[in-house]
């Protein structure tokens, strides 16, 4: 056991895996997130709209790493025992409050520090969701939404980096390279039904 004071007793634990995204225990949210991080699964989602906008959010200030830093529509971890793709489901629901059909896209591990304050170290699962019916923000998880044309948030990405959170760059650059034109297709799909 390290120095460290125990963790409140409703923090929740995370599941830490190896590099081939194998469970090998569970540590206390902090503490995953302390120092150079320990590897831990979690996920992100982005969400479309029908006419292909995606939704981003602003870090509200409280959160530990990050605060302030616009990001990706979700972002958690899955609790112990917890199918990834149904925690990504329960917290677009808790943080968002809407439902959404979600399509696995791919997984990545990443290390990046946030100063001394700590640091996120994940094997992250990417999904992206389509939304359908209003979206209201829990306020203790998200400051603020925007919908952006992809293109839009490429722009603001390039023209000011330092705004956005880490894995949310490296996610958006996959996406757009591998996977937006699918995604687009999908929401146009969408689009077609609901006329």
């Amino acid at each position: 056991m390290s120095g460290l004071a125990r963790a409140p007793v409703t923090e929740d634990l995370l599941i830490l895996v190896d590099e081939a995204d194998r469970e090998i225990g569970t540590l206390p949210k902090t503490e995953c997130h302390l120092g150079g991080g320990t590897l831990h699964r979690a996920f992100s989602v982005f969400l479309f709209a029908p006419d292909g906008k995606v939704l981003i959010q602003e870090r509200t200030a409280g959160k530990m790493l990050w605060p302030g830093f616009w990001s990706n529509s979700c972002c958690s971890h899955p609790r112990p025992g917890e199918d990834t793709g149904a925690a990504a489901q329960r917290r677009v629901r808790e943080e968002l409050h809407v439902e959404c059909r979600l399509d696995f896209l791919y997984k990545f591990r990443y290390q990046a520090a946030f100063g001394s304050v700590g640091s996120e170290h994940e094997l992250c699962h990417v999904y992206a969701g389509y939304a359908t019916g209003d979206i209201s923000t829990d306020p203790l998880e998200i400051a603020a939404i925007r919908w952006l044309t992809p293109a839009a948030l490429s722009r603001e990405i390039a023209a000011e980096p330092e705004r956005f959170s880490p894995w949310m760059k490296l996610e958006w650059q996959q996406i757009t390279a591998n996977y937006l034109d699918r995604i687009l297709d999908d929401c146009r799909k969408q689009q077609t039904w609901r006329t």
